[in-house]
């Protein structure tokens, strides 16, 4: 005889095992979080879930340096500015790709999914040779535009999709109502496809602000980015803590946290709008 399943049961399995999952991926968020409210000496002595001995000493430490606080400006600053560039560009180049047909048009917009697989290594040598002859080293438009080659491929990419998503109609429309090309964009396409704005916007300061290799390569002194921070403090742990760079860690990690949180809803319903290629 077959064994009747509980329905009730399978339901409740299936939300355990997500569940479950989740937690997972938590735990070593977890206990960087913790790590950071602990002394040197218990995160090196014991392994505990809580801290034993909580402290703010390592945050102290962190906005008491001119240092460190001058680097989270200038990540918060680039990334704006990388946004806004990333945007700017990748905008009238997805409508050119969705509505236009020409010579090329579809390798050159494969292309852009390939240098969007580049390896940053690959390119920071000629960049920071290219910067030394402009002039433009250590400045945060030096890093917004380095992070442009791998933002502006993704963006072009997830913004053709939700164009094509509007329908070619709306553009005969508007021609015929009398509107000019800038204010139909402005006016009617940007509008409805904010959704996928923001979807773009959200990828795009995902990687500008994770990536370190390039930031740090085109930087010395004036436009350092917060994780160029950590990343010299990993390799110098005996003058920086591991408590001390948690609270690091933890503060890269809020920015990312704080924006998905107040726009998860159009993060949602720009990914069920529009489609990404």
């Amino acid at each position: 005889m077959k064994r009747i399943v509980n329905p009730q049961k399978l339901q409740r399995i299936k939300r355990i095992i997500p569940l479950l999952y989740i937690l997972f991926l938590m735990l070593p968020i977890y206990f960087l979080v913790c790590n950071s409210f602990k002394t040197e000496f218990e995160i090196k002595n014991s392994l505990t879930p809580i801290p034993m001995i909580g402290t703010l000493a390592n945050y102290k430490s962190i906005f008491s340096d001119s240092q460190s606080v001058l680097a989270y400006l200038n990540s918060l600053l680039y990334v704006l500015i990388n946004n806004v560039i990333s945007l700017s560009v990748a905008l009238p180049a997805a409508y050119g790709f969705s509505r236009f047909s020409f010579l090329g048009d579809k390798q050159l917009f494969f292309w852009f999914l390939a240098a969007r697989m580049t390896p940053p290594a690959t390119v920071a040598i000629p960049l920071f040779q290219l910067y030394m002859v402009v002039g433009i080293i250590d400045t945060y438009f030096a890093v917004a535009l380095a992070h442009c080659l791998f933002t502006v491929p993704i963006a072009v990419w997830i913004l053709e999709g939700f164009i094509s998503s509007v329908p070619r109609e709306l553009d005969e429309i508007a021609r015929l109502d009398g509107y000019s090309l800038p204010q139909f964009f402005r006016k009617i396409l940007l509008p409805v496809i904010a959704p996928g704005i923001g979807v773009t916007a959200f990828f795009c300061f995902v990687f500008s602000w994770v990536e370190i290799l390039l930031a740090n390569w085109v930087t010395t002194i004036d436009a350092v980015p917060f994780g160029a921070i950590i990343l010299r403090a990993g390799t110098a742990l005996g003058l920086n803590p591991l408590g001390w760079i948690s609270a690091m860690a933890v503060l890269a990690i809020l920015p990312g946290v704080l924006l998905i949180y107040f726009v998860r809803n159009h993060l949602a319903k720009g990914f069920s709008l529009g489609q990404v290629h």
